[in-house]
């Protein structure tokens, strides 16, 4: 678990604990606010989490309150993908969304890993963490969706 204070003095607490997970929170955000996701069921959403190769999630430590989300799918040795990660909205501002994609590739297992993601609006916060737009080695597959 990594403490974060805010300039608020809103203590949050960041925590790749998968049991602490809420699942109501992050089907609530998903299935309503993600423009990249919506056609998933509540089921596929929580086999996602439940089979996924790494979770964080930022919390409220008043009131335990799951706050923000990210998840990862990996091999475990030289590849991750990130996915679904958000913060609630009347919680942006206090640089969650960082924190959450730091405690996930930086200073988690997968730092020295290869790391792909999806994005139409989130580009300025993942060039921070080294993301760029593929090369010519990258080929992608889109959705049948």
């Amino acid at each position: 678990m990594v403490p974060m204070h805010d300039d608020a003095g809103t203590e949050y607490d960041l925590d790749d604990d998968p049991a602490r997970i809420q699942p109501d929170v992050v089907w609530d955000w998903l299935s309503t606010e993600a423009y990249w996701g919506r056609w998933r069921s509540r089921t596929d959403v929580e086999t996602q989490i439940a089979n996924a190769w790494r979770v964080v999630g930022a919390y409220r430590r008043d009131t335990g309150e799951q706050v923000g989300f990210a998840r990862a799918v990996s091999d475990g040795v030289g590849f991750a993908y990130l996915a679904d990660v958000f913060v609630l909205p009347e919680h942006r501002g206090h640089a969650l969304g960082k924190r959450l994609v730091q405690l996930m590739i930086d200073d988690g297992p997968g730092a020295d890993m290869r790391w792909t993601l999806f994005t139409g609006d989130a580009h300025g916060l993942y060039r921070q963490f080294g993301f760029a737009e593929p090369d010519a080695t990258a080929m992608v597959r889109p959705s049948r969706r």
